[in-house]
């Protein structure tokens, strides 16, 4: 009998090991495609700009010389290196998803560590942080699910998601053995660049760190507590020291409610597997009542309804301070569930037949939760594998990436120029060199944002005369206009506009001429 339980503990293992690095190798083949989606866009323009002026590159988006908080110290290093190696944007991209991923599950495993010494629980927590979300699927910057993963893994979010993991270790880590100043004052400039690559996954990172202060084992001696402190001494000098964008000017800025409003819908779609996790928090919660995983996810989840509740959706990025630590719960459950009691009740033998049970149960509630996740996310698949050869539930499941502008380039437009362009190709073509009239995102450091929105609604209205529309090119120097048909503006045959070429689903780009 226990040789046959030890045979299925070891399959048991080798599927956690097998599955994760499945996942692994998924997720390494979607860096080799690079699927467009969201901000794609945005970071490669960040990088064009760098990568031509390193000092002063002014706006990413639009002509204009104003400060970015995409100039992160990140951001700063890839374009370095597409500066000094004239790698290309989009290769470059990839190899910042490759060190994000790299961080990530180092910093998954560093961080299960500090909590389990069982080897498997870090593959398990990884699958846990990937699948455990929801029978719905959600894609949304800063959230580790395996689809949203695969969309924005080469963004500064997953980069600084990865050094948080590797951030909230080492600070465990540090308070367990009273480490010296030095340490602290890595972990202070550490938080500092997570903030500055990322300033809502930075949120996410500061509760992770209150969480492991004030749930670490034994309280902290005050030399300890003055060495932390200047630790944030020094992270707070270095986010008020940074050249390209004031840091601290972020607290003031308004308009993002609307964005984010949708992070309070369906969340039993969304988020209902996480439900496993928060029973496992509930479980440490017994045992434990400063479990740092439990007064994590109360931070996170208290901020998260604070937003909901006040009308602050923004707040709700801060949902994976929620999220985190009830997926790696679930994990470490598994391999943790009952143990201390029975250490306690060591002579009592139907307790531990009691636990182990209950461990069992747990488990096999866990593994049907991950299965229905990762069936949510099996169109994954799709960035890899082409459509036509998947099954056809599983490429039902498949949401095609979008298909970007370098058909523009490839007809003339050049590093610089100006198009005029509506905001869903607005959000793309500065990703290979050009400016737009208008930000394709928000962009709150730019004081003329809504004039500049203003002169595109205007341009493409109906009821604007040629004149208006010939003095909007004027005024903003446009060379080029991309427009779907029925976009409206200058007509096609207008002599002001010379037609150069016809893109993917009929949009057309126009030379200004006159």
């Amino acid at each position: 009998m226990r040789a046959a339980t030890d045979v299925a503990v070891r399959g048991a293992r080798l599927l956690l090991w097998g599955g994760a690095l499945l996942l692994l190798i998924l997720l390494v083949a979607v860096i080799a495609r690079l699927p467009w989606a969201g901000d794609l866009g945005v970071h490669a323009a960040t990088i064009e700009r760098l990568r031509h002026d390193l000092i002063d590159p002014g706006n990413p988006l639009v002509d204009a010389n104003t400060p970015s908080p995409y100039y992160s110290p990140w951001m700063l290093l890839l374009g370095c290196l597409a500066k000094v190696t004239g790698l290309g944007t989009f290769v470059v991209l990839r190899v910042a998803a490759v060190a994000g991923l790299a961080l990530l599950v180092t910093g998954v495993w560093n961080l299960v560590r500090t909590f389990s010494t069982r080897r498997a629980a870090a593959p398990l927590a990884l699958l846990c942080l990937l699948l455990l979300w929801g029978p719905s699927l959600f894609n949304w910057s800063g959230f580790l699910g395996l689809n949203s993963l695969a969309l924005t893994i080469s963004y500064p979010s997953t980069f600084a998601l990865g050094l948080s993991f590797h951030l909230w270790a080492s600070l465990r880590r540090a308070l367990r053995s009273a480490s010296g100043l030095p340490v602290f004052l890595g972990l202070g400039l550490l938080w500092s660049v997570i903030l500055l690559s990322h300033q809502f996954t930075g949120v996410v990172a500061s509760f992770g760190v209150l969480a492991m202060v004030l749930g670490a084992r034994p309280w902290p001696s005050r030399t300890v507590l003055l060495r932390l402190g200047g630790g944030l001494a020094l992270g707070l000098v270095v986010l008020l020291a940074w050249p390209y964008y004031s840091f601290f000017d972020l607290f003031g800025v308004s308009g993002l409610e609307e964005i984010h409003r949708s992070l309070y819908r369906h969340l039993l779609g969304h988020f209902g597997l996480v439900l496993v996790g928060v029973a496992a928090l509930a479980l440490r919660w017994r045992r434990d009542r400063r479990d740092p995983l439990v007064i994590f996810f109360v931070l996170g989840a208290l901020m998260f309804a604070a937003g909901g509740l006040s009308g602050h959706y923004s707040w709700g990025r801060v949902l994976p301070a929620a999220l985190i630590p009830a997926q790696l719960a679930a994990a470490l459950e598994v391999f943790e569930a009952g143990r201390r009691a029975r250490v306690r009740r060591a002579g009592v033998q139907r307790a531990e037949v009691h636990r182990a049970g209950g461990r069992r149960l747990f488990a096999g509630v866990l593994g049907l939760a991950l299965l229905v996740g990762a069936w949510t996310q099996v169109g994954t698949l799709g960035y890899v594998i082409p459509k036509r050869d998947l099954p056809s539930r599983v490429a039902a499941k498949y949401k095609a990436p979008w298909a970007g502008y370098q058909w523009i380039m490839d007809r003339g437009v050049r590093y610089g120029d100006v198009v005029m362009a509506k905001t869903f190709p607005a959000r793309q073509i500065p990703a290979y060199g050009p400016y737009t009239v208008a930000p394709g995102y928000p962009d709150f450091f730019l004081p003329d944002q809504q004039r500049r929105l203003d002169a595109v609604n205007r341009y493409f209205a109906a009821g604007t005369s040629r004149a208006e529309r010939l003095e909007v090119l004027r005024r903003y120097e446009v060379r080029w206009v991309v427009a779907y048909p029925g976009d409206g503006g200058l007509s096609a045959g207008d002599p002001a506009l010379r037609w150069v070429g016809e893109g993917p689903k009929g949009q057309g780009l126009f030379e200004v001429v006159g």
